[in-house]
């Protein structure tokens, strides 16, 4: 027999300490939706109204400036629960998000989330644990972004991606070079330089059909990015 629907939820790092009771309740009053790549999840500063709990595929988060020039924040895959602080700051979505594969979402109502937080000091702190977690993450990734030459970033997002989903050797790209460089802050030239010199010397393969590209030798990709990889933390 197939574990129930509500089960789905206990992967999502942030109901990590809710029990099974909580769980349920969440499932119950959450509202499913899916949608095709391409497909705009959410636009930046609408209303967050509720919480997107991405239980399958890949979504991508992105902010226009007033100039024109789109900012990319990084790519997140199933099961994991997307723009939290929107939530809590009820200022509008933080990011556009994308469907990049197909994606299957629950939608948990904002009010259900806070009273979460509101009635278990568990709950709330480790919601907070978490977001702080990812505020410093976001911070290094910003300074990587500001001080390291490409190859380097390239190579830590080639490492992160390898530990993150990368199972069997191979790291996605998150559609394509063009948004592969606006992720890194970088031109799609300069990030092909970069995939090419890595190429050249062994390191990676030739990007496969489906945009993948294959880490042959971590090793040496991990001194290209040291000493700022976060490989392993």
């Amino acid at each position: 027999m197939s574990a129930p629907d509500w089960r789905r939820l206990q992967g999502v790092p942030l109901f990590a300490t809710l029990p099974e009771a909580g769980l349920r309740r969440l499932w119950e009053t959450s509202v499913p939706r899916h949608y095709a790549p391409g497909e705009t999840l959410r636009s930046q500063g609408t209303p967050a109204d509720h919480l997107l709990v991405l239980l399958d595929g890949t979504a991508s988060a992105s902010a226009t400036t007033t100039a024109g020039r789109v900012i990319r924040f990084g790519t997140w895959a199933g099961p994991c629960a997307l723009d939290k602080v929107a939530l809590l700051d009820g200022a509008g979505h933080t990011a556009t998000f994308t469907a990049l594969t197909p994606c299957a979402v629950r939608a948990v109502p904002r009010g259900r989330f806070t009273t979460l937080l509101d009635d278990s000091a568990t709950v709330r702190a480790h919601v907070f644990r978490l977001l702080a977690t990812q505020a410093r993450a976001q911070q290094e990734r910003l300074t990587d972004t500001a001080t390291l030459p490409c190859e380097a970033r390239l190579a830590t997002w080639l490492l992160d991606g390898l530990a993150r989903d990368g199972t069997d050797g191979h790291v996605p790209l998150p559609g394509g070079q063009r948004e592969l460089a606006d992720l890194l802050g970088v031109t799609r030239v300069t990030v092909n330089r970069a995939l090419s010199r890595l190429r050249r010397d062994g390191i990676v393969g030739p990007t496969q059909s489906g945009g993948r590209i294959r880490v042959l030798a971590p090793e040496l990709l991990a001194l290209r990015a040291a000493p700022h990889t976060r490989h392993g933390r």
